[in-house]
């Protein structure tokens, strides 16, 4: 596996986020959210967030998100196991929640 092939390695390799195609055709990037404070159980919770770009790509125009993917009980611990996910994982990430977001909008 090349060294940019998990989302920790591609933003340490790269120094910038990753940027995918959606199911929807818009582009996003993607991030790493971890709780500012743990839960009652002690545990700081990290998810996926996606923030879709305009058509020109030069202005955020939205956003989806993960449920937590991740416990730890520091921040650090929470994101690694967001960022130790492949590349491929995360898209499959992103495309879940915009169709779950799809799907949410005819209710």
């Amino acid at each position: 596996m090349s060294a940019d092939a998990t989302l920790g390695g591609y933003l340490e390799v790269h120094e910038r986020p990753p940027a995918f195609s959606g199911v929807d055709g818009a582009a996003y990037s993607a991030a790493v959210y971890v709780d500012d404070e743990p839960d009652p159980a002690g545990r700081y919770g990290a998810a996926l967030l996606f923030v879709r770009w305009s058509p020109a790509g030069d202005q955020p125009e939205g956003h989806v998100e993960t449920p937590y993917l991740s416990f730890g009980h520091d921040p650090a611990t929470a994101a690694r196991g967001v960022l130790d996910l492949t590349l491929h994982d995360v898209k499959g990430h992103l495309d879940r929640a915009i169709t779950e977001k799809q799907e949410s909008r005819d209710w």
